[in-house]
């Protein structure tokens, strides 16, 4: 059998030998098993010729079963006969397709798409993964079938429809493997199929360009949000990608600016950084909410005697909050800077307190002089006041010119929607018409004797009274003041008793002469106060305190708009003033990086001083104009119009 192979395989190739001797030869070379696998190709041949017979050429696909099993690429020499005009052996050349091919999960795909199958076996619904295996399988024949019309026509038919099936969602990946589908079908002049290929591939490129710029858009937007999170807690960060202007704008692409001025938390994490500097000035380092008198009366009239006749309301009831825009007028010591400290120690909102005096080349100058960076920008600025993203507090616009003044009252009218509150002494002015005016009263008779009785928690622990023998002291001292209003003081020194009785800075100097066992003085409390300071001063130090030149140093202070005292001249002062006994000053302290001369950075620790109070500073700034010289009768009459020296003119 062996030697007669060749011979078998040559009467196979000759297509001059009638077909059915040729059929023969097939017969006999499937006999031979094995041996006849190198026969397979001239067998595959023989089925491919359309001259030989139906029937034939089955016969000799059966022989090619007994030899080995088909690949993948010659199953499709199996398929083509199914295309034969009047096959009448569909369902057989279909099972040989199946057994000659090993029955693989490739064979069945090509079974369900091509072959002539029962329209009902196609895949109604196709996943994408089960589509791209089909695909690649029609791929693998595409060229073994260049020579088999009908198989070809029918696979080009089939990938159309596969690749046009509306429930495969393709993906960008996908467009290599349908370029190559399409470049077939071009080259093989089957360009009406070409079309709905080439439109699925033109679909996924204008996505793929959209997920490129949608994972770039990402992740652009992640490295902002992972960078505004260690922002606050981060200088280079803060320095280099959003203090620096052209780095923010060219980086952010535009809309991180947009975001970081009017997205609320984005506001807050911008503005973090700052709320040391936003509220340095109210000194909240030194406030003790439990010092805080919360029960001072509040009413929109100016009139004393109308609002007996109207219900009063606690100022923290009345102004649980800063919002909209609020005046509070009164007298100096009533509690409108601890007010102040009150809503901002409470606020959980982005607040920044200013000194009336640091207004005066505008609010939103001062407000600048705390930032750095796009928090800086004066458009910025505006936009968070006007959104009501920063609250503004403004203390003491009595203690300014008019020109500051009408900066003032020029940028609350302007920025009418922003929450801005302001406080004053009663003054002849025009007010922002924008803003409602509310007037703090002073304390009533019950509201002095609680007042008195709630500063037992803030004594100096070294005072000569506390505890109940305060509280004590307090009701004696009560009882004699009102006493003698009733009977032994004019109707003019009851009045006045009564006027220094109610206002809490005046009832806290006397708080502190009864915890020190002295007799409140009520028409020199300040004198008062100054005169045990400075005994103590002298027992200290052993020469007196330097009333004249510290005076001095005080009006120049207040002539040139400065709050902080001058520490490097009169530092001894200062500290004995501090002393908690005598609460004349207070002190705020901060480190300030610096470098030297050489480019290292230095850590200073930075104090300044500051007049607890204003009718503590009206104490000194009188002594500059008690006397009888023609320099101190001048400085009468020129300050006579000055609000910064008003309380001098009550002495």
């Amino acid at each position: 059998g062996r030697n007669l192979s060749p011979l078998l395989a040559e009467i196979l190739k000759d297509e001059k030998v009638d077909a059915s001797v040729r059929s023969g030869a097939v017969y006999a070379l499937g006999n031979l098993g094995e041996a006849g696998v190198k026969f397979a190709p001239d067998i595959l041949n023989f089925l491919k010729d359309e001259k030989v017979g139906a029937n034939i050429r089955s016969y000799a696909a059966s022989a090619l079963g007994k030899i080995r099993q088909l690949e993948l690429k010659e199953v499709a020499i199996i398929l083509n006969p199914i295309y034969d005009r009047n096959q009448s052996q569909l369902e057989q050349w279909r099972f040989h397709t199946y057994f000659l091919g090993g029955g693989t999960e490739e064979v069945k795909t090509l079974l369900t798409w091509l072959g002539k199958p029962e329209r009902k076996s196609i895949p109604e619904e196709l996943t994408r993964d089960k589509a791209i295996k089909t695909l690649n399988t029609f791929l693998k024949i595409w060229e073994p079938s260049q020579d088999l019309p009908g198989l070809r026509e029918d696979l080009a038919e089939q990938i159309s429809i596969v690749v046009s099936q509306k429930q495969v969602t393709w993906q960008p990946q996908d467009i290599l493997l349908l370029e190559n589908l399409r470049n077939n079908l071009s080259k093989a002049s089957y360009g009406n199929k070409a079309p709905a290929v080439e439109s699925v591939i033109t679909n996924l490129q204008i996505w793929g360009k959209i997920y490129s710029a949608r994972n770039l858009i990402l992740l652009h937007i992640a490295f902002w949000l992972t960078l505004i999170l260690f922002y606050p807690k981060s200088p280079h960060i803060q320095a280099i990608f959003f203090w620096n202007p052209w780095v923010r704008r060219i980086l952010g692409m535009g809309y991180v600016g947009f975001l970081l001025t009017w997205v609320p938390y984005f506001r807050r994490k911008l503005l973090e950084p700052f709320k040391f500097p936003l509220l340095a000035d109210a000194g909240l380092d030194n406030f003790n909410p439990d010092g805080y008198f919360p029960e001072s009366n509040i009413t929109d009239t100016p009139n004393v005697e109308e609002t007996r006749c109207i219900a009063s309301l606690h100022i923290s009831e009345k102004i649980p909050q800063i919002q909209g825009q609020i005046i509070i007028e009164g007298a100096s010591g009533l509690g409108k800077t601890m007010f102040l400290r009150h809503l901002l120690n409470n606020s959980t909102r982005t607040v920044v307190y200013l000194p009336a005096q640091k207004c005066q080349n505008g609010v939103i100058e001062a407000i600048q002089a705390k930032l750095h960076g796009q928090a800086q920008d004066t458009d910025f600025l505006r936009s968070l006041i006007y959104s009501g993203a920063i609250d503004i507090c403004i203390d003491g616009i009595n203690e300014v010119n008019a020109e500051t003044r009408a900066k003032i009252c020029q940028f609350v009218e302007t920025n009418f929607h922003g929450n801005i509150i302001i406080t004053t002494q009663p003054l002849e002015w025009i007010p922002p018409a924008t803003a409602k005016t509310y007037y703090i009263q002073p304390l009533t008779s019950d509201q002095i004797e609680r007042f008195l009785l709630s500063r037992v928690s803030r004594l100096p622990k070294d005072a000569s009274i506390q505890g109940k023998d305060y509280e004590a002291a307090c009701e004696k001292f009560l009882k004699t003041v009102f006493n003698n209003s009733n009977s032994k003081l004019s109707h003019e020194e009851r009045i006045a008793t009564m006027r220094i009785l109610s206002n809490p800075m005046d009832l806290s100097l006397v708080s502190l002469m009864l915890s020190q066992n002295k007799e409140p003085n009520l028409f020199n409390l300040q004198q008062q106060q100054y005169n045990l300071m400075s005994g103590e001063y002298f027992r200290e130090r052993g020469y007196e305190f330097p009333l004249k030149k510290f005076s001095q140093a005080v009006y120049q202070m207040r002539l040139n708009d400065e709050s902080a005292l001058p520490a490097e001249e009169f530092y001894k002062e200062l500290e004995s003033m501090e002393d908690e006994k005598y609460k004349m000053v207070v002190s705020r302290q901060w480190q300030q990086d610096d470098e030297d001369k050489i480019g290292h950075e230095l850590d200073k620790n930075m104090k300044e001083w500051y007049f607890r109070h204003d009718k503590i500073m009206d104490f000194f700034l009188v002594q500059n104009f008690l006397g009888k010289t023609d320099e101190i009768e001048t400085r009468l009459i020129n300050h006579m119009g000055d609000s910064r020296f008003r309380g001098v003119y009550f002495y």
